[in-house]
């Protein structure tokens, strides 16, 4: 039986007292709350579910709200629902009955165990001891992924209403292993991911400009590589129409001990550091205003 009425609501928007900002920022892996159908329904422990989890992401993307910018956080964990997919991306063999035909039982990511209902965690360990109802994916997608998303659609078309453009940051974490190395430096792994689905999903200068202010921080940059981008790039980007959504992952050794999860001392530069990113890019945003707005075709 679910028990998604544990808390009161799935997520939360720290919305600013004036909207200054052409920003918007979703951090839909960052929650924390694991809920007793899942702990009950899995054979891995909590510490075990958490490898999964963007950890603390929300709160190095916290600045936002001074900034003048919405955070929209997920409060669910993302071992109990990725709100990074399509809606109904399922994998039939973790069920116990037929799946409705809207579902999408195919994807590249059902087949590796992370759809929507992930059947793995990102250690490529099982998640559950017994197969799942229908009813139980329905009710999460319903009280958790709907509200997320439609929040998100609200603010996204709030802020391009206001200022001609959004810029959509959605925020993940990376595990360090396994990363690319730098091209500078063969020795230092990849502390930043950049992806905007190999340029679809937002302008060129919005890419430019990220990988530049990263840089100049000091961290070491890639684009789309191994990272292009998600359901959210995908869903939202929308250049043509002033919408450009751009996926930030963070290496998490830059800011949290990887094996017991706790912050590292380097946790507050990160999250300043962060700040100062998110107030650079609205800046050249404002800056590149005609590039970046909806660009009505002429009639012929």
């Amino acid at each position: 039986m679910s028990v998604i009425r544990d808390i009161v609501d799935p997520i939360e928007v720290l919305d600013p007292e004036h909207l200054s900002s052409p920003i918007v920022v979703a951090s839909p892996h960052s929650g924390a709350y694991y809920p007793a159908d899942l702990i009950a329904a899995s054979k891995l422990s909590k510490a075990s579910l958490r490898r999964s989890e963007d950890c603390y992401v929300d709160d190095l993307f916290a600045k936002a709200q001074e900034l003048g910018a919405p955070l929209l956080t997920a409060f669910y964990a993302r071992a109990y629902l990725d709100l990074n997919r399509e809606p109904f991306e399922l994998d039939p063999d973790m069920f116990s009955d037929l799946l409705p035909d809207h579902c999408n039982t195919s994807s590249a990511r059902v087949a590796a165990g992370l759809g929507t209902i992930a059947r793995v965690v990102a250690n490529q360990k099982e998640i559950y001891a017994r197969k799942l109802a229908y009813s139980e994916a329905e009710s999460r997608i319903r009280l958790i992924y709907k509200p997320y998303h439609n929040t998100l659609r609200r603010l996204v078309n709030r802020t391009r209403d206001r200022f001609g453009f959004c810029i959509l940051i959605d925020c993940h974490s990376m595990p360090s292993m396994g990363l690319p190395t730098s091209t500078r430096n063969p020795q230092e792994t990849i502390d930043v991911v950049i992806g905007d689905r190999n340029g679809l999903s937002c302008s060129a200068s919005i890419t430019d400009e990220t990988d530049r202010i990263f840089g100049s921080l000091g961290y070491s940059v890639m684009r789309n590589n191994p990272y292009a981008g998600g359901y959210t790039t995908h869903h939202y980007g929308d250049p043509a129409n002033g919408i450009h959504a751009v996926q930030i992952e963070l290496n998490r050794s830059l800011y949290v001990d990887e094996n017991t999860l706790n912050r590292r001392p380097s946790f507050s530069k990160l999250k300043a550091d962060l700040g100062q990113f998110l107030s650079l890019l609205a800046e050249f945003g404002h800056g590149v205003h005609d590039v970046l707005s909806f660009q009505r075709l002429s009639a012929e």
